[in-house]
Formats: structure tokens, sequence, C-alpha cells
């Protein structure tokens, strides 16, 4: 296929050497290579790169008794985790799971995440991660675009897959709970949580389709436990993204994609002896493509720990628990960082022992930045990547002393080109699209042949949709982006789903969304709409859409109109919305 041309004629490119067209390079080809740290590799040895089963089999063993994960002030251990893991592979292939075989896991930042993680890639599955946040209409969607077979989730989401079941065709559903993979400890923890939680919607799925998930690895402990041959081309995940369309689709990441980008990580930020414990608090969550791969798998392969923060949106819970753990590393967005630095307890949280700070996933903001090295003493190392990159295209060095409001320079093998709507390099100090080729870049679009195409270039690249200029050594500067996505906390939200939600409303005449700057989210939701029942309120529309949307997607303000404005063909100018709305 098409598709699968240009990505593999780009992937050779990057492990044979080969050169690209000349009409397609940059006007001075990786002049980031001059401003690199001492040590750090132009290129990484893609063919070396095995897979993150290997990752965790070599982890397990190597690390044994070192603390794998912290969580409600409890410890799973890496030889805990191992054997959890690959009992839940057993019962998984026991289930009739076949390589390749998609397994949804929709759970927040708890203990269970390393072990179904783990468990379904040991087993050979392709793992599909679900926001735990999501509807039944947004949960169905992506069920049935995966075609997942089975189900990871949290006890507590138990209204949602049950209010989808009509729509999907799921074999069994695991229920887990918030302590479940820390023993005993974990019972007490789950005991605890049925009782003061706030109320669960009752539900009931059918019999046969539901089991605990504690019960699974009980029975797949007694299994025998057979190795599945797994293969560094072999999909990893199904990655849900809107890319830079809007339509919901999956970035395709292989087992070398997401390696390589932990090897270009581990080289590039020039790593402390990895015999050192090391802990990276994870606030972000792990379904999330940044923490998943910058926080998870990056500690993971050292012997490291993950401090678990399961519910980030309780800032006095997280300053509580960050007060209580010495922590060596912090990845996080501009809305994290700006929560943190405006607690009234943030005192309280030694930062003495971190080793550096890295923000993406939305701009950090200046401000935000600056504050945070008069609390911290720290420079936030900003970066940038999307889910079809693993996610990691570039950053800023460690080392650095001050916040460069750039997203600094791309990462070992990995090729970044700045280029003009025809396609051609543009000079340095120019605007462009930022365009990526490396062995991070995913290997297309599951099931949409023509989205893949359409995101790739004729040598391979892959079109980011962001807009850009690259200073003359390398680093990078983001202008704006090409499309009308929005940016709330560093999560994709697209002006057509929230606006169909919308108009499906019969007081809705018509509707236009877009995106406005926030303080505390970096963009919200703004919706413009013209009533055809003035008699629906403003909170009645969202009160709908929360019924619809996750809550990130709900707009935060809904501005009414007796006209929107319009080009000649009736298009709605959403740009001219824009420039009217004001900050929030």
């Amino acid at each position: 296929m098409r598709e699968a041309s240009l990505i593999e004629q780009g992937r050779a490119a990057r492990r044979h050497g080969s050169q690209p067209d000349p009409a397609f390079t940059n006007l001075s080809p990786r002049p980031w290579l001059a401003s690199y740290p001492p040590g750090v590799p132009a290129e990484i040895d893609v063919e070396a790169l095995g897979t993150l089963v290997d990752l965790f089999e070599t982890s397990v063993t190597a690390f044994a008794d070192r603390p794998a994960i912290l969580c409600f002030g409890s410890t799973l251990t890496y030889a805990s985790l191992g054997k959890q893991a690959r009992a839940l592979a057993a019962w998984l292939r026991a289930q009739g799971l076949a390589k390749g075989d998609r397994v949804a896991i929709m759970l927040p930042n708890v203990p269970a995440y390393a072990v179904a993680l783990f468990g379904v890639l040991s087993a050979g599955g392709t793992v599909v991660n679900v926001n735990p946040l999501y509807t039944p209409r947004e949960f169905a969607q992506q069920i049935n675009d995966s075609g997942a077979r089975f189900l990871i989730v949290l006890e507590n989401f138990g209204p949602t897959v049950a209010g989808a079941l009509a729509d999907v065709a799921l074999e069994r559903v695991l229920l887990v709970g918030p302590g479940d993979g820390l023993g005993l400890k974990g019972h007490v923890i789950n005991l605890a949580s049925r009782h003061v939680r706030k109320a669960v919607p009752p539900f009931r799925l059918p019999e046969g389709l539901a089991l605990p998930f504690t019960t699974a690895l009980r029975r797949g402990s007694g299994m025998p436990h057979a190795a599945v041959p797994v293969d560094p081309e072999d999909l990893a995940f199904l990655q849900y993204t809107g890319g830079t369309t809007g339509v919901a689709k999956a970035a395709m990441l292989t087992h070398r994609n997401v390696m390589a980008n932990v090897e270009q990580s581990q080289l590039f930020f020039n790593s402390k002896d990895p015999s050192i414990l090391r802990c990276a608090v994870t606030a972000l969550p792990l379904y999330h493509i940044f923490a998943l791969t910058a926080c998870f798998f990056q500690f993971m392969r050292n012997g490291g720990s993950c401090l678990l923060i399961p519910n980030p949106r309780d800032c006095d819970g997280m300053v509580k628990t960050l007060s209580r753990h010495r922590f060596t590393h912090l990845m996080g967005v501009n809305t994290l960082f700006n929560v943190l630095i405006n607690h009234p307890k943030i005192h309280t949280v030694d930062f003495s022992h971190l080793d550096f700070v890295v923000g993406g996933g939305t701009a950090v903001q200046r401000p935000v930045a600056e504050r945070w090295k008069a609390l911290t003493g720290n420079t936030i190392l900003e970066g940038y990547g999307l889910s079809e990159t693993s996610p990691v295209v570039s950053a800023n060095p460690p080392g650095i002393r001050e916040f460069s409001g750039t997203i600094g320079y791309p990462f070992p093998s990995t090729e970044v080109s700045i280029r003009d709507a025809a396609g051609k390099p543009v000079p340095a100090g120019q605007p462009g699209e930022i365009c990526v080729r490396g062995p991070q870049v995913m290997r297309g679009y599951w099931n949409k042949p023509e989205e893949t195409a359409r995101a790739m270039t004729p040598d391979g690249f892959f079109r980011t949709g962001d807009v850009a200029v690259m200073e003359p050594d390398g680093q990078i500067k983001i202008v704006d982006r090409m499309k009308d996505m929005i940016l709330v906390s560093g999560f994709n939200v697209y002006p057509n789903e929230v606006e169909e939600v919308l108009a499906a409303h019969p007081g809705v005449l018509e509707c236009a969304v877009v995106g406005a700057p926030s303080e505390e989210t970096g963009e919200m939701v703004v919706a413009h709409v013209v009533m055809k029942d003035p008699d629906v309120s403003t909170d009645a529309l969202r009160a709908h859409a929360r019924t619809q949307l996750t809550g990130y997607k709900v707009p935060r303000r809904v501005v009414l109109h007796d006209a929107l404005p319009k080009t000649n063909v009736g298009k709605v100018l959403r740009r001219v919305l824009r420039d009217e709305t004001p900050p929030g």
C-alpha cells in the first residue's frame, strides 16, 4: 500500500543511512548536532533494540527487590510486578488471546496499570489505552474501532462500560480495585476506597463477562507461562489521537518505535549511573503517551520507581504525597506546574533531590517556568512530541540554566525539517510545518490508509500539523498550529466533535467551537451558539455537553449570537470568532 511504502522508505533511510532526495533536505542538515551535550551520539543503534517485553523481563530480574511502583503509601517491587504480569499473561492466553489481539486498558494511575500493561504485552497482545473519563459514546467508538476483545477497567468506571455494552462486542472484562497489585495492603485500600469514595451508580454486567482482576491473577498464577515470541516490529500500542485532522484514529506504535524513544531519551539526557535509585513523580496519566514513555518505560528500564498520583485533581492530596517522598524527576504540563507553585502548602515539599524536570504536552508559559525556578531552583526542560512519534521529537538538554522558550533540539536519529505549504524546506528563522523522520515515528494509522498517506511526505517524513521556526543552531520554537485543534492541559479537543454534540440539542440552531487562552489550562473550549429556543440557558447547554463529552471537552464558556460569521459558501469563520473571544 502507498502509505506503507512511504513509511518504509523513511524507516529504511534511518536504519541504513541512505540519503533522502536533496530537494527535500533542510538547507543545513542537522545543525543541532553541534549543540548536543558531550557524549550524546548523533545516532542510536536501531537494529540492536529489543522489545518492551525484553525490557520487562530484564528489569524484573535485575532489579527484583527494588520498588517499581509507589502508590497509596505502599510499594510494588519489580519481583512482584513480574510475578503478577506473568500470571495475567497466562490467564489471557488461556482465554484465547492470540498474538496481536487488542486489549483495552481503562485505568488511571493505579498499581494495576503496570501489571496490566506488561501482562498484555507479555502475552503478545496490543494495548489500547482508553481514557477512564470517557462517556459511553466515546468509549464505544474506541472499542469498536480498535476491535479490542478484552477490557481491563477500574471498577469505578463500570457504569461507563455498562452504558456501552449494547454497542460493543467485548468478550471479557476484568474489574480492578484501586489497591489491586499491592497484596493484603491493597485489599485494605480497596475496602477503604469503597467506603469513602463518592457513590458509583449501580451497574450490572452480564454473567460470565466480568471477573475481578485479582481472580484472573490468582487463576493465572497456577497456569504455565509460555513466552510468546514478540518481534520489534510487532504492534505494542494503538494510541488514540486526533492527529492533525480531528478524526479519531489510532497511531500504530511498534515495540521498536517505543524502545527507540526510550533509548533516545536515555542518551540525550545522559542519564546518571542507572544503579542509583531514582524516582519519577507520575502525575500525568499513564494512558497518555508522554507519561507512558517518559515516566514509566524510561524508569522501568533503569530500575527506578514511579510515584503514582492517581488523582492529580486532588491538589491537596498530591502535595501531601510529594511531601512524603524524595523524588528525583518530575514530568508535567504547564497546568501541573502552575497548580503546584500556587498551592499554599507547596513549601512542605522537598525539591532538593530533583535531577531534572521536563515539561511537555502543551506549551509551558514563561511566567510559570520562572516561578517554578524561583520555588525549586530547577529549570523546566521543555520538549515536544506527539502520539505518532512515541512521543518525543525534541527537548532541551539538561544543564541549561534558564528556561529557553523553545522545544529544544531533535533527538538522536531524528530528522526535523521545517517545510512550506509546497513541502519544501524553509530557511532558518522562517515559519513552516514541523516534519519528522526517525525510528520513533509510527507505522501508520490503524485501518486508515488515506489518513496515513495524508500525514506523510513523499520522502517519508511525518507531517505534524504544527508550525515552528528553526534557529540556525537547530533549536525549534513553536509558532502556531495549522488546524483548529484546542489543547486543554495537554489533551486534544477537536471542535467538530464538540459542535456535533451541541448541535444535537433541540434548542440550538447553529454553533461553532474555538479555543481561547486560559491561565489555568493553557487553552479552554468556547462555544459560540445561535439559539433556536431562547428559553434554553447556557448552563443547560453545558450540562447537555457533559452527558456526551469528557470533562475537558465541555465548553468552559458559551457565547450567544444572533448569527455566526460565514464565508460566501456558508462555512463558519472560526478565525473571526477566535479573534473576538477574550481570554479566560
